[in-house]
Order: structure tokens, then sequence, then C-alpha cells
């Protein structure tokens, strides 16, 4: 298939054996057992809150099954995901048997040997992420894997710039010099401080009637913009390390806090996101400016690295793509965990 006319699908990381019910079953349980469908709001990996339409919140297990269906993840269930559970008579836990199917989700490397990704949440309306400039400062290669996978997956991203209370002149710079790269190419930042308020009503407004997932490093303010948001959350915060300008891990599991019609999955701050099932032929599909220049190139199967008659390369010569965006579309490709 000519990779420039190659339609563009959220990616299915989720072989037919991991659901234990066929698919039109999904029919009838919305019609016949819609009570014992809810939304999982918490995860700890062993154990779930699972929230039904009529509030009720139900503690569950992972019917041990999933546990043997050669799911390659940390995770069989997420955060975000709509379940079906049974209860049973003297148990304290329901069992999710059932996960309905996904429109999209957020993946990353895992740490564990034994699996290859974990899912970070699913059925996201928005993606934030939160990002700082200052203590610590986050990187653009931070920021386009994590742009890159959630373009891959059909997840709509905002970047908020977060913390400006503390910029000095140089993280001042720095911050305009990201909001010229990522708005160019049509992601909307905003900048937020949880100090002294600036763009919090803002990004009330955003987060409205919606379903919104909040990442990004460990430090750079998530879970203080959470706690100023929906007050009764009173997620745990940590100070900034001055020697390592990084933060602690303070969330330690996804969960989704939920205040009047807003609702925020937070996510435990990680140090980078992996490529998982990136093909090299494929990654320029997922930066958007790229996208637009495919069909241009002289080569079908340009990798826009050497080949004469790219018109990516061209774009980067005359400016209409960033440098710092091309490069590290570069390292992406000869990254360790790209296919």
């Amino acid at each position: 298939m000519n990779i420039q006319n190659k339609k563009k699908s959220t990616k299915k990381v989720f072989a037919k054996t991991d659901r234990l019910i066929n698919n039109n079953d999904q029919e009838n349980f919305l019609l016949n057992d819609s009570e014992n469908i809810g939304r999982v709001i918490t995860s700890t990996g062993s154990f779930y809150i699972v929230k039904t339409k009529q509030g009720e919140s139900i503690n569950c297990v992972v019917k041990g099954k999933f546990r043997i269906a050669g799911i390659k993840t940390t995770n069989p269930v997420a955060v975000g995901d709509m379940v079906h559970f049974i209860k049973l008579d003297g148990n304290e836990f329901a069992q999710i048997d059932y996960i309905f199917e996904r429109k999209n989700y957020i993946i990353r490397k895992s740490v564990n040997l034994s699996k290859l990704y974990s899912i970070v949440a699913s059925n996201i309306d928005m993606a934030f992420l939160i990002i700082s400039c200052k203590q610590p400062r986050t990187d653009t290669m931070f920021i386009d894997r994590f742009l890159v996978t959630a373009d891959a997956y059909n997840v709509p991203c905002t970047i908020v710039i977060n913390k400006t209370d503390i910029y000095d002149e140089d993280s001042q710079m720095y911050a305009a010099y990201l909001t010229d790269i990522y708005e160019n190419i049509g992601y909307e930042v905003l900048f937020t401080s949880a100090s002294n308020g600036i763009g919090i009503n803002q990004l009330k407004e955003r987060l409205k009637s919606r379903i919104c997932l909040f990442s990004g490093n460990s430090g750079v303010g998530k879970s203080t913009l959470i706690n100023l948001i929906c007050p009764e959350a009173k997620q745990k915060t940590a100070e900034i390390s001055s020697a390592h300008d990084s933060g602690k891990h303070t969330t330690t599991f996804a969960t989704m806090i939920q205040h009047d019609d807003i609702n925020i999955i937070d996510t435990p701050g990680v140090k980078s996101f992996g490529m998982v099932e990136f093909k090299k032929e494929e990654l320029a599909l997922y930066f958007p400016e790229m996208k637009e220049c495919l069909k241009d190139c002289k080569y079908y199967n340009c990798t826009h690295t050497h080949e004469p008659g790219c018109a990516i390369k061209q774009a980067v010569e005359n400016g209409t793509i960033s440098h710092e965006r091309y490069n590290n579309y570069i390292k992406l490709l000869n990254a360790d965990d790209m296919n």
C-alpha cells in the first residue's frame, strides 16, 4: 500500500482473545443488564473501582481468564474502560468479565520486561499534556513522543505550559519557543499557574463535559492543578528535587477524579513514552505538518532522511517544518523501541 495514501486509523493492540464474551453479546448487555455496566474510575493494577450510570461505586477484580488470554499488557483493564461485571453472592468483589470496545487509548512502554506495554487510559475526549519550562524543564522529545502516540491512537491533545509564576527570562523564552512550534502545527497551548490562578478558568472550560487525561513528567504540577480544579481530590504533591530538577512520583496509580461535570484521569508521572507497535514507514503520518507533505515526495517509500526530491526535507529548509520537530523525527526513527 502506498504510504502516502494510507488512511490513518486507531491502532488495534488488543487481540480478539482479550475479550471473554462474543462481541454480539455487547448489545445484549446494554439492553438486558445495564445495571451491571460501568466505567472504571480507579485502577491499582489488581483492584478496580467501577462507577455505574446509577452512581454506584463497585469494587472489582478481573476475572481470572483475563490473565491467561495472551494479553501483552501489564493491565488488562484501564481507567476509562466501559466494562460489564458479575456480582457473586458472598464475595466482597465483583468480577469484571467483559471490556467494551475502546474508542481510543494512550499506551506506553512497560517497565515490566514480561509485558510489552501498559494502557495509561482509554475512551479519552481530550488529553492535556502538562509541561513545565522550569523545575523541571520538559524537553521537546518527551512532548513529541506523547503527541505522536496520541495522534496514532486518535486522542486529541492540548498542551498546558504550567508553573508560569516561577519563570525567569530564559524560561519565558523557552515557553514562547514551544508555543511557536506547536501552535503553528495546530495544537492549542494554554498557560497556567496554580499559585496565582493564571489560566485556570480557561482550563476548566476545556474540561467541562469531557473525559480528560492529565499526563506529563513528574513534578510538572498535575496534582496541584487537579487539587485547584477539584478541591475534594486531595491529590498528594511533593517538592521538586533541586539536585536533579525533577519531581517525585506522587500519583502511584491511575484514577478518574470527578467534580460536577469535570472528569480528569490523573496518571503517574512518566519519564518517557516508548513507541509501541510503530513502524518506521508510518512515523511521519503522526507528525501533522509532515503528513501534509508526503504526497509531494518524489519516492512513495521516502524515509525523509537522505532521498532526493523529499518534500519534508525541503519544508525544513524553507522553515515550514521546524528543525526541532524534524530532528526529533530522526531520533524517533532511529530509536531502539522503533520497529
